[in-house]
């Protein structure tokens, strides 16, 4: 009898432990799920698909998807990757490399601000290559800072190079600046890399040569379909720049106090959209298109304090932009030009809203562009062709207030601009 009833106190409890365990794990099935996801989440990591070369400094990323903390709890070595504060600030002191078909995410799950150190270098293919990150896979980020970061003055890195246009014909000059960390999209990339609601600031150096290009900031050559939505883009050398790629949608960033350009789709840039930014106080040009790009839109953007009195615009059609379209943009306050169109074709500029600049319009050995509807104000020219300006562009029904409407009319062109209108 009494051992009839030590069974039955171990089968009531282990009833009750039973129904515990139920209760519990529905009251927390979510957590459960998380630990789950997480446990199979390390199996999966564990098969060697993050990297470290120590002698080279270079994190290899080959996974399906992984994070920051991913490779941090994989190489376990504080001075490649340290998380220096529980909320998601990260100090990268080695080259990180996303390969083919891998994709790296860099997003609020575990990052508030990477900051990529620019006190050493790494190796690459040349001993003065900062550390960067460099993708031929995919790469999102979202909701983040990323930056360079100098750890001997604890703020951002900085640089001092320059490169000046000579005019045409001649090549740039460029000085060598110190280098600094970037960010750079390969052209055998096999996904998209976008970044969105993040800060993406002091990154890029001029390198002095066109060779091994892709240190002057964010940089694809590759990952055609990306996105740039909703972004500060601030104090890189180059801003935004692109070859070869399309597809690409630049809508609702902040671009701005960038050492040379702030956007810069160029050669062979196609298919793309750049929509409601505003672009202000980057040193020559704030959107520039050039060499080759096709079938390009730029509209709603404000667009001003991009030039100085001698050179760069707010917008440049550049060396056979073709098939784009400038529209709806608000532009100001440019002391060169608000939009030049330069030895490009069969484009049209139109509904644009320019004032206190000082070309409204330029036109240089272009031909066939349509330029209508824009109203000019308060600028030293509102459109302004010479000789050179090309042929078979038909300018029409744009507004000029207290601007003079031209500085010179070419013979094709003079019944067209007398459609337009001014207004004192």
């Amino acid at each position: 009898m009494e051992l009839a009833k030590g069974q039955l106190g171990r089968c009531i409890l282990l009833i009750l432990f039973i129904l515990c365990g139920v209760i519990l794990i529905s009251a927390s099935q979510l957590s459960l799920s998380s630990i789950l996801k997480a446990y199979a989440r390390s199996l999966t990591l564990s098969s060697s698909c993050i990297t470290y070369n120590a002698a080279a400094r270079v994190i290899t990323v080959t996974c399906g998807s992984a994070t920051l903390t991913d490779i941090y709890n994989h190489i376990h070595g504080d001075s490649v990757l340290v998380r220096q504060s529980v909320d998601g600030v990260w100090l990268l002191s080695a080259d990180l490399v996303v390969s083919k078909g891998a994709v790296l995410r860099i997003d609020s799950g575990d990052t508030k601000w990477l900051r990529i150190s620019s006190d050493a270098t790494g190796t690459g293919s040349s001993t003065t290559t900062p550390y960067n990150i460099d993708v031929h896979g995919s790469l999102k980020i979202d909701s983040v800072k990323i930056t360079s970061w100098n750890t001997l003055t604890n703020n951002y890195a900085t640089t001092n190079g320059t490169r000046q246009d000579l005019g045409v014909g001649k090549s740039e000059s460029t000085v060598p600046g110190a280098p600094r960390p970037f960010i750079i999209v390969e052209k055998d990339a096999t996904g998209p890399t976008d970044i969105t609601n993040s800060e993406i600031a002091y990154l890029g150096y001029e390198k002095g040569s066109f060779t091994g290009s892709g240190t002057s900031g964010l940089n694809y050559y590759g990952a055609d379909g990306s996105i740039l939505k909703g972004n500060d883009i601030h104090n890189l050398y180059f801003g935004f720049y692109s070859s070869g790629v399309g597809r690409f949608v630049i809508e609702n960033n902040q671009i701005h106090d960038n050492t040379i350009y702030g956007l810069d789709p160029h050669t062979r840039t196609h298919d793309t959209i750049i929509r409601n930014n505003v672009v202000h106080d980057n040193g020559q040009f704030g959107i520039i298109c050039s060499l080759n790009c096709n079938n390009i839109t730029i509209e709603n953007n404000e667009v001003y304090h991009n030039s100085d009195k001698n050179t760069g615009a707010g917008i440049m059609f550049s060396r056979n932009m073709v098939n784009s379209v400038a529209r709806n943009n608000n532009i100001h306050d440019e002391p060169a030009a608000a939009i030049s169109i330069s030895a490009s074709q069969n484009n049209q500029i139109y509904n644009n809203t320019i004032s206190n600049s000082g070309d409204g319009i330029n036109v240089k050995n272009s031909s066939n562009n349509r330029i209508h509807n824009n109203t000019v104000i308060n600028s030293a020219s509102g459109i302004n062709t010479d000789r050179n300006s090309g042929s078979g562009n038909t300018i029409y029904n744009n507004q000029f207030v207290n601007t003079p409407s031209s500085s010179s009319t070419t013979n094709d062109q003079k019944h067209e601009k007398l459609k337009s209108r001014h207004h004192k």
